[in-house]
C-alpha cells in the first residue's frame, strides 16, 4: 500500500497557528505592560508613549565606556577527519575590550518612569528609599556573573521582593502608595544591586558587550517594575 507523507507545515491551519501564537504572546505582554502603567496612574497618552518607547528603545544601546576584560572565548575550527562539516570547539582565554552600554528600553525608560513617579508623589520618597535598600541587598545577593554574557538573576526574586516590601510598608503606613513603592524600589533595586554593584565583575566575564538593561523590554530592570505593580 502506498503511503502519502505530508509535511506538517503544509497544513494551512498549523502554519496559521505558528504565526498566531507568537502574536498572541506579544499582545498579552503589551496588555500587561499597559495594565501596569494604568495601575501606576499614568495618563493614557504618557502610558502609550512609554509602552512603545520601551519596545522600540529595546533595540538601542548607548555606549558609555570601554574596559579591558579577560575570559574564556568559544570558537570552532575544522576537525581532523570531517573538516568544517563537524567543527571542533576550542576554548581560548583571551583579553577582550568590553563595551559597557545602557539600553534605552530596558534601563533608561524605567528609571525615567521612577523619577516621574517620585516627582508626582513626593510623599512616597521615604518609603521608596527603604524599599530600594532592601531590594538592593536582595538583588546583590542573588545576582551571579555568567561568563560570556553578563550578570544574571532569577526572574521573580526582585518583583516578589519589591511587591512584598510595598505591601508591608502600606500596611504599616496606610498613606503609602504601594504601586509607586513597588515599581520604583524594584527598578532601582535591580539597577543598583544587580548591575551597578557588579560592574567590577564584568572584567572577568569576557563578554564583548555589557549592556545595562541589555535584554531590552524583557530585561530584569523593566520586568521587575511591571511585575511588581501587577503583584500588588
Amino acid at each position: 500500500m502506498d503511503r502519502i507523507v505530508q509535511s506538517p507545515t503544509g497544513n494551512p491551519l498549523l502554519f496559521f497557528l505558528f504565526i498566531l501564537i507568537p502574536l498572541l504572546v506579544i499582545m498579552v505582554v503589551i496588555n500587561l505592560i499597559g495594565v501596569s502603567f494604568a495601575k501606576l496612574g499614568l495618563p493614557s497618552s504618557l502610558a502609550f508613549f512609554l509602552l512603545y518607547g520601551s519596545l522600540f528603545g529595546s533595540f538601542i544601546n548607548i555606549p558609555v565606556t570601554e574596559v579591558e576584560t579577560e575570559g574564556d572565548v568559544l570558537r570552532y575550527e575544522p576537525s581532523g577527519k570531517f573538516g568544517w562539516f563537524f567543527p571542533r570547539p576550542v576554548v581560548e582565554h583571551r583579553t577582550l575590550t568590553t563595551t559597557i552600554a545602557v539600553n534605552v528600553g530596558g534601563a533608561i525608560v524605567p528609571v525615567l518612569v521612577s523619577l516621574y513617579l517620585l516627582l508626582r508623589v513626593p510623599s512616597a520618597i521615604p518609603f521608596v528609599a527603604v524599599g530600594t535598600v532592601i531590594c538592593v541587598a536582595v538583588c546583590h545577593r542573588f545576582a551571579q556573573p555568567i561568563p560570556g554574557m553578563g550578570i544574571g538573576m532569577p526572574l521573580f526574586v526582585a518583583p516578589l521582593t519589591s511587591a512584598l516590601v510595598a505591601v508591608g510598608l502600606s500596611l504599616v503606613f496606610p498613606g503609602a502608595v504601594r504601586t509607586v513603592i513597588a515599581y520604583t524600589s524594584g527598578v532601582l533595586g535591580v539597577l543598583i544591586g544587580a548591575d551597578l554593584l557588579n560592574l567590577d565583575k564584568i572584567k572577568r566575564l569576557g563578554a564583548p558587550t555589557a549592556s545595562i538593561g541589555g535584554a531590552g523590554t524583557f530585561d530584569g530592570i523593566f520586568l521587575t517594575g511591571i511585575l511588581a505593580v501587577l503583584l500588588v
